[in-house]
């Protein structure tokens, strides 16, 4: 989160709104236990999330008379009807089928996820004796492989959306109209796989152009681990000529991306903006679904077909779990396409041979 310290659910707050803030002060448990998730240096975004997730809970059970420290299970239950059951907050961008109504299954799971660990931590205090939200658990010995209990919501697990290349065309169409900066960032986010923030807390020294490569900073990376990936010739070229133009807005070092507008001028880049820039860059070419994270899920699964093994592909991307990298190579088709064209293969020989026999 721009401008945020880990460590510290002030500053945190102060990205909410009035009520997340006033619904947090209300509860000192609540304020408690966020403040030791700073305290182990969550990652910002993650602090912040979790904050409105617990107020959103909070609020409803104000709404409904609940003590939050006597709800039951019947009580978190009608939060997740509420959940599943309000107006979506993006109204008419909504993009996918199913998500008109209710929020989308992922963020289901974060609110349910910070209301459970609220809950571990009145359990671990002493102010409760269960936890009423639960969650899926391993039994070993019940079933094939064991059983799995479920959860109080399904967990959809859909593959990324990356467009086809027509519609790329499309958005490099779009893209021309853009400022040298948007068009770097565009070229370093495919190039090097980039997440959000990792593209727009890039730093002058992260750069190293004459072996073409960025150095990820484990602070501004999800999974806190630090790597070096490398970028284009072509990209290379652009990253020059910005260079040569930032120079006219700061001759220091620092931040990469610097605001050019009159009201922020020379100021770093927040990834609030980026994402502005990308959404109205997907709307001009028509593809609503674009976002900031489409150009990672593209560049993984370009590295999927060219043959990057899973492994190889988790390192570049940063990814803790190579349980992530791998819907990559689902989504590329690559062995599946493999194991077909060598089925296929096999098939087309013996109906040859066969036909050749009985020719004879």
């Amino acid at each position: 989160m721009d401008g945020v310290e880990e460590g510290d659910i002030s500053k945190t707050a102060q990205r909410g709104s009035p009520v997340w803030r006033e619904r947090l002060e209300q509860s000192p448990d609540a304020t408690a236990w966020l403040q030791m998730q700073a305290d182990l240096q969550l990652a910002p975004r993650t602090l912040d999330a979790y904050g409105r997730a617990l107020a959103d809970y909070l609020s409803l059970c104000e709404r409904e008379g609940v003590d939050p420290l006597a709800a039951g299970r019947a009580d978190v239950a009608r939060y997740v009807r509420d959940l599943t059951s309000r107006p979506h907050p993006r109204g008419s961008n909504v993009v996918a089928i199913d998500s008109g109504v209710g929020l989308a299954n992922a963020t289901l799971q974060q609110r349910l996820v910070a209301v459970r660990q609220f809950y571990d931590y009145l359990v671990e205090e002493g102010k409760r004796d269960t936890n009423p939200v639960g969650r899926g658990r391993y039994t070993a010995g019940k079933a094939f492989a064991g059983h799995r209990d479920r959860g109080l919501i399904p967990r959809f697990r859909r593959l990324p959306w990356i467009p086809t290349d027509e519609e790329w065309r499309a958005l490099l169409h779009a893209a021309r109209e853009e400022p040298m900066r948007n068009r770097l960032m565009l070229a370093l986010a495919y190039d090097a796989g980039l997440r959000r923030e990792e593209l727009c807390l890039l730093r002058t020294d992260d750069i190293d152009p004459a072996h073409r490569t960025l150095r990820i900073r484990a602070e501004t990376t999800k999974s806190r681990r630090e790597r070096v990936v490398p970028f284009s010739a072509s990209t290379g070229i652009l990253l020059r000529a910005y260079l040569a133009h930032r120079r006219t807005l700061s001759r220091g070092r620092g931040p990469l991306f610097l605001s050019e507008s009159l009201r922020n001028k020379a100021q770093p880049i927040t990834p609030w903006t980026w994402s502005k820039v990308v959404r109205s860059l997907a709307l001009r070419a028509d593809l609503p679904r674009f976002s900031t994270h489409t150009l990672r899920h593209l560049c993984l699964t370009d590295l999927a077909r060219s043959g990057w093994e899973l492994h190889t592909i988790a390192r570049f991307a940063g990814h803790a779990n190579t349980a992530t990298t791998l819907q990559y190579i689902q989504l590329s088709g690559r062995d599946l396409a493999a194991k077909l064209a060598s089925g296929m293969s096999t098939i087309h020989a013996w109906r040859s041979e066969s036909i050749s026999k009985a020719s004879t």
